[in-house]
Formats: structure tokens, C-alpha cells, sequence
């Protein structure tokens, strides 16, 4: 019997039209989950997406929203209340800073403010069991006791801004039944940002490449995926590759990979 939208785990992540988020839609839906694939300029791609999902019989669709917009932020958490009416899971992806015809202070609105603000968003919505996935990088998460890659910094201090502000909410969280789980990554192969830090500072990527492999996109989509189930105690971490960043007490197979 085919699974229906009423069966399904409805799960929003932003900024999935492209990169990890998209392949942690693929994770998703293949695993029987709806997909709601947030873009905010790149409709066609998100639907080329939808449609790919769909045929290899997952069940995605696309909701177009700038999470650093509060209206935009409010609109996207209501329509998908209102077609599904409910949102199961939430997948902060969406992270940026680094463009460059970024705005001063834009790397804090959309890496802090925008992730807190459409959590508070979708907190009523988000049924007992629920759970929120916050997704990072090593090179953000122990930024204020690692050096960070230079022309990086903006990114590391609001990502990190953003982290600590969700973790302020796990008893929040917890009051609701509501999991909440951080993924993070060292640099990802693949990825516009390890793009972007090449063409800066390609020493820097260079430099996470002599320590080792890096962790491929579909690596860290897993691990993200996964997340979303992982039994864990609130405000747990999940490390995705980049083992000499890691604290010596982290040894547990649910805690590190790759």
C-alpha cells in the first residue's frame, strides 16, 4: 500500500534547492518522508527537484520564501500549515554570508536572527515528537577556541550566534516534546562554500584536506537525515568528519561519523 501525505512526516528544509540540502530532500523523501523544498530565487531548479524526487516515487513539493524576510519567514511556515496542516520535522539548512554582494551585517540576519525566528514560527506547529535539526560547520561550532579560515569569519560568528541562540531554547523545546538536534560538518567537498573559501584562501581548504578526506555532500546529508530520528538527549551534537577537531571524550558511533 502507498504511503499517503496523512502517513508522511511532513519536513520543511530551507535553502534545499541545491547542494546539501537538496540531497538531504533525496534522503528524506526515499526514506518515506514529504519534502518541502525551500528556495528563495531558485524556483526552477527546486522544481526540477520536486519532480526528480517524485519520480523515483518520493513525494516532495516546493514553497519559495527569504527566511531573513520576517513576512517571507511567517508566509512559508503558513503555507505549509495550511496545505498539510502540520509540520513535522524542521531542517535549518539555509545559511549564507559569504556573497559577494552581501550587505553588512546580512551574515547575522540570515545565519542568527533568521533561524530563530522561524523556529518561534513553527514551535506551534510542531506536534510532541517533532523535531528541529540545526546544521553547521566544525569551522563555525568551535570557532571561539579554533582558529577560523580567514575571509570565513562573518559566517563562523553568526552560524555559531545561531547555535547558541537555539540552544538558549531547548527548554522550550523539551517543555514541548520537541527534539533538537546540531549537525555539524567540517568543510564539505563539494560545496559552494568550500568554493568560495578556495577562491579566497585556497591554503585553507588545503590545509582540512592534508588532515584527511573531506566529507562529501552525501555524507553530510545522511548524517543530517538521520538526525531527524536520532534518539538523542536534547541539544546533541553530531560530527561529521574533521576527527582532530574533536573533543577526546567523543567516541560514539551516534556522535561521530566518517
Amino acid at each position: 500500500m502507498a504511503t499517503t501525505d496523512i502517513e508522511r512526516r511532513i519536513v520543511l528544509i530551507t535553502g534545499a534547492s541545491r547542494g546539501i540540502g537538496a540531497e538531504t530532500a533525496r534522503v528524506l523523501a526515499a526514506r518515506g518522508d514529504h519534502v518541502v523544498i525551500n528556495y528563495r530565487e531558485k524556483r526552477k531548479r527546486a522544481e526540477n527537484l520536486a519532480a526528480e524526487i517524485a519520480a523515483a516515487g518520493g513525494s516532495a513539493s516546493v514553497a519559495g520564501a527569504d527566511i531573513a524576510d520576517p513576512d517571507s519567514a511567517r508566509a512559508l511556515i503558513d503555507g505549509v500549515v495550511a496545505e498539510f496542516g502540520r509540520l513535522d520535522v524542521l531542517v535549518l539548512n539555509a545559511s549564507g554570508g559569504l556573497e559577494r554582494d552581501a550587505a553588512p551585517g546580512y551574515a547575522m540576519l540570515l545565519n542568527r536572527d533568521a533561524q530563530t525566528r522561524l523556529t518561534r514560527l513553527a514551535l506551534p506547529h510542531l506536534p510532541e515528537g517533532g523535531r528541529i535539526v540545526f546544521v553547521t560547520s566544525h569551522q563555525a561550532h568551535f570557532s571561539p577556541t579554533r582558529e577560523v579560515p580567514p575571509g570565513y569569519e562573518p559566517i563562523a560568528a553568526s552560524k555559531r550566534a545561531g547555535e547558541d541562540a537555539l540552544r538558549a531554547m531547548t527548554g522550550e523545546f523539551t517543555d514541548r516534546g520537541i527534539g533538537f538536534t546540531v549537525v555539524s560538518g567540517d568543510m564539505i567537498d563539494g560545496t559552494i562554500i568550500v568554493r568560495l573559501l578556495e577562491r579566497r584562501d585556497p591554503d585553507a581548504v588545503t590545509a582540512r584536506r592534508d588532515q584527511g578526506d573531506l566529507p562529501t555532500v552525501e555524507d553530510f546529508a545522511t548524517a543530517v537525515a538521520e538526525a531527524t530520528t536520532l534518539e538523542t538527549a536534547p541539544g546533541h551534537t553530531v560530527y561529521v568528519g574533521g576527527q582532530d577537531y574533536l573533543p577526546e571524550a567523543v567516541t560514539s558511533p551516534a556522535t561521530v561519523r566518517g
